[in-house]
């Protein structure tokens, strides 16, 4: 597998659109290889990263459980930081999206809210006006008003080959699709567009636009792991050498929690084998195309392994 070495990153990577980068929490924790690929992969595009490292975590189904309107002054917070920058708002989560959107939405509509909100955050020195667009990274990909398909084609070194891709879009990323807009709940096509510019087949299955099961993890696990390994199952079934998430905490599901998942269903006898699927995060798949090694993005990390995937691409 050929690799792009940090000197051709920055020959490649052009001056380009500017974003006020909000990680997420997960991607300092847990999916630690998320932030890294994506760095990676918007220093190769030329997309400038100005990460809010003061910001907090957006709260989902966390803090908005117990104190909602703390969540929504917090999610205020990170707003107005972003505006004080003049820019748009770039997630790589798409728990943190649908939650920021959300409240975006609220704040711009609401004004009796937006003040009221503004009265808390104005004590830290913030105050949040409404101006902020919050777009996660596969849109601004995607989308040719921001990034775009037609520019990334031309960046992609190592084709995607061979490789059958099941695009997992679970539930955030798409609904409410009246606030979002940006993808048919019922008919998405972004992430399988995003495969097929990277040179990948994407594979069409049922449950790529059902949730997770990560919602319910801690209420009912066996049903949380059941619906993540119906899922793995259904897209392996198809033919998908991996599937690919814009959310950590899908992927957290769908491949931390896999074991649990293929123990369920073993136990109930709806699985015979293994499921053994690669789980990969949408700036992991393009950057593989990009021309990056599994290590560089941190695929090691993976609990469900992913060398099925680099010897596909090698054409073992």
């Amino acid at each position: 597998m050929g690799t792009a070495t940090s000197e051709q990153t920055t020959i490649k990577g052009m001056p380009g659109k500017r974003y006020a980068f909000f990680p997420g929490c997960v991607s300092k924790g847990a999916c630690k290889e998320l932030k890294t690929s994506t760095e990676i992969v918007a220093k190769h595009l030329g997309i400038e990263l100005d990460e809010l490292k003061a910001a907090a975590c957006c709260g989902a189904g966390i803090t908005d459980d117990v104190n909602k309107e703390m969540t929504d002054a917090l999610n205020a917070r990170t707003l107005a930081m972003a505006e004080q920058k003049s820019l748009t708002l770039l997630t790589q989560c798409s728990t943190c999206q649908g939650v920021l959107n959300k409240l975006n939405h609220q704040v711009q509509t609401n004004p009796a809210k937006r003040e009221r909100l503004n009265a808390i955050i104005g004590e830290s020195g913030y105050q949040y006006d409404g101006t902020v667009e919050v777009k996660h990274l596969l849109w601004v990909l995607v989308d040719e008003q921001e990034y775009g398909l037609s520019k990334l084609r031309e960046h992609v070194r190592k084709p995607l080959n061979g490789m059958k891709v099941a695009p997992f879009y679970g539930c955030y990323l798409l609904r409410p699709s009246d606030i979002l807009g940006f993808d048919d709940p019922h008919r998405p096509t972004s992430l399988d567009e995003l495969t097929r510019a990277l040179g990948g087949e994407p594979v069409h299955y049922g449950g790529k636009t059902k949730c997770c099961g990560f919602p319910i993890q801690m209420m009912n696990p066996r049903n949380s792991f059941r619906m993540a390994g119906n899922h793995l199952s259904e897209a392996k079934s198809e033919g998908a050498d991996a599937m690919v998430t814009p959310c950590p905490l899908c992927h957290l599901n769908l491949d931390a929690r896999q074991p649990d998942a293929q123990d369920v269903l073993q136990s109930e006898g709806s699985l015979t084998g293994d499921i053994d699927l690669p789980v990969l995060h949408v700036p992991q798949l393009v950057a593989l195309a990009l021309g990056y090694s599994p290590k560089q993005l941190g695929m090691q990390t993976h609990i469900a392994s992913t060398k099925p995937v680099e010897q596909k691409l090698a054409g073992g």
